[in-house]
């Protein structure tokens, strides 16, 4: 039995918190036993449980923006002292064998594997832009105290590449997959309808993703403000929610939206748990980050539902949606030929229904889940296999 200790950044249900509970979910009882340690409570803490996998909550910190000034400094490190500490005492009384650190803002993986001379399977599902400096401070990081250094997509791993720090062993990609059970054409949306009062004739355009930064809400309202002075029909669905502390992000948001003409088709509804009818609802599903969005999670769903994806030519977004295919790209930051590329589909019903079929067999032929628990699974072996030697 392999004893994995699981280390991630919270406790939400977004792209790299799903894709981590999908793997854990899946991996052989047989042959390997996962130990999750979550710094937060949340519905990823419940997920798990109800999965009947072992899970505690340990409230180490997380690189976040909220630490980039002296006085957080000095908190961050000072908590991730301590808590490297308590981890390390927790793997050793578990009998870990193996440490598998899931995105970038999550260090304490580090201590543990060096302090009990095991492995560290590092995942990385960032695109770390801005500051400069925090890009080569967690590559050099990773570097140094992975085993393997794992990314979602090529273009994250062109990314770390780029850091110049990964010399002494390749960045290897393995692509993340979602249940194509559970998100699929046949999921049922006619609740949506009623609840969020829209007709049953209208044409719905809608994003779900974390309010931040560089998700591109802000360009999606622009994109689709000028779609609904053009179509009556069209309502524009929000979905998603911004990180503790950074509430202000969805005031600005519902500002927004208020200020908009079109108000009154706009649905805004913050986090929920009901994915699968959302994308549903959708005619297209529409993910505009303004940075490179490493491997956004939420397009695979869209796409396993069978949706057309219109996004910016950036990211990882690139690998998933094949241009003119099952989806379009619009250039970087321009929201008016992101509006543009999303007319086309809603112009053209058999584009946009012969795309949605595209996105389906695209998502079951290169992004199944069964392929992404598999790779995993090899690596932890390899691993393990040259511990061995080593100690042999």
């Amino acid at each position: 039995m392999i004893n994995i200790l699981f280390l991630h950044a919270g406790a939400e249900m977004y792209g790299a918190d799903k894709v981590m509970l999908d793997l854990i979910k899946r991996l052989d009882k047989t042959k390997y036993k996962a130990f999750v340690v979550l710094p937060t409570d949340g519905v990823l803490v419940e997920a798990l449980r109800k999965a009947d996998i072992y899970v505690d909550v340990m409230p180490y910190p997380i690189m976040r923006r909220k630490y980039f000034n002296p006085k957080g400094i000095m908190q961050y490190a000072t908590g991730l002292l301590k808590y490297s500490r308590e981890l390390a005492n927790y793997a050793y009384k578990q009998d870990i064998n193996l440490v598998h650190t899931n995105t970038s803002a999550t260090l304490e993986g580090c201590y543990v594997s060096k302090k009990l001379h095991i492995p560290q399977l590092w995942s990385i599902h960032e695109i770390i832009v801005n500051p400069k400096f925090m890009y080569k401070f967690t590559s050099r990081l990773i570097a140094k105290y992975s085993s393997i250094t794992i990314t979602d997509s090529r273009a994250v791993k062109k990314h770390l590449d780029a850091s110049g720090y990964f010399r002494k062993g390749p960045v290897k990609v393995i692509y993340n997959g979602v249940d194509s059970n559970r998100f699929k054409p046949e999921n049922d949306c006619s609740y949506l309808y009623e609840e969020w009062n829209i007709p049953e004739n209208a044409r719905i355009i809608g994003m779900i993703g974390r309010v931040n930064s560089w998700k591109g809400q802000s360009d999606f309202l622009k994109a689709a403000n000028i779609l609904m002075k053009k179509h009556s029909d069209l309502y524009t669905v929000f979905v998603g929610s911004a990180f503790d502390g950074e509430e202000w992000r969805e005031k600005e948001l519902a500002k927004a939206i208020a200020d908009s003409p079109y108000k009154d088709r706009i649905i805004n509804k913050g986090y929920r748990t009901d994915s699968e009818g959302i994308y549903k609802l959708c005619d297209v599903f529409v993910l505009p980050s303004t940075n490179p969005d490493p491997f956004p999670t939420v397009v695979l769903e869209a796409m396993s539902t069978g949706k057309p994806v219109v996004g910016y030519q950036h990211g990882g977004i690139c690998e998933m949606v094949a241009n003119g295919t099952n989806g379009l790209l619009a250039e970087a930051r321009n929201p008016e030929d992101l509006a543009e590329k999303i007319d086309v589909l809603l112009t053209d019903s058999d584009k946009r229904l012969q795309m949605g079929i595209n996105s389906r067999k695209r998502l079951l032929e290169k992004f199944s889940i069964e392929s992404y628990v598999q790779n995993y699974s090899d690596e932890y072996d390899r691993l393990i296999q040259n511990q061995e030697k080593c100690i042999g």
